[in-house]
């Protein structure tokens, strides 16, 4: 099964780190990555920007309207995700325990609805 670990963390504490915490960080982000690819359970991921660089877009009775920033203001904002290829929800789960922004945000395990391909008439 595919899931999306959606990583969650505070940019303001994000910021108050030190260069030297952030470095340690990515690296165990880069072992971690390498791991999962090694065991064929990687798919794709990516660090975000951060949300003063998004925009938010709804469409309401057929007019757009386009704010900048995020949908709503919260604690934690969305950092970066993990697409991966497990067994089973457990596997997925212990695979977030690991990701490093778990130990100052939240990881958020969902997984992805996949329809079978739809055949050619």
């Amino acid at each position: 099964m595919k899931y999306i670990l959606l990583i969650y963390h505070d940019e303001k504490q994000w910021k108050q780190i030190t260069e030297a915490e952030r470095e340690k960080m990515y690296r165990e982000y880069r072992q971690l990555r390498e791991q999962l690819i090694s065991r064929r359970q990687y798919i794709d991921g990516s660090q975000l920007h951060l949300t003063r660089e998004s925009h938010s877009v709804r469409v309401r009775d057929g007019k757009p309207l386009v704010t900048d920033g995020p949908f709503a203001e919260t604690h934690e904002q969305l950092g970066g995700y993990f697409l991966i290829e497990v067994k089973d929800v457990q596997d997925a789960i212990a695979i977030a325990k690991q990701i490093p922004s778990a130990r100052m945000g939240t990881i958020e395990v969902r997984p992805l609805l996949e329809r079978a391909a739809e055949a050619n008439a």
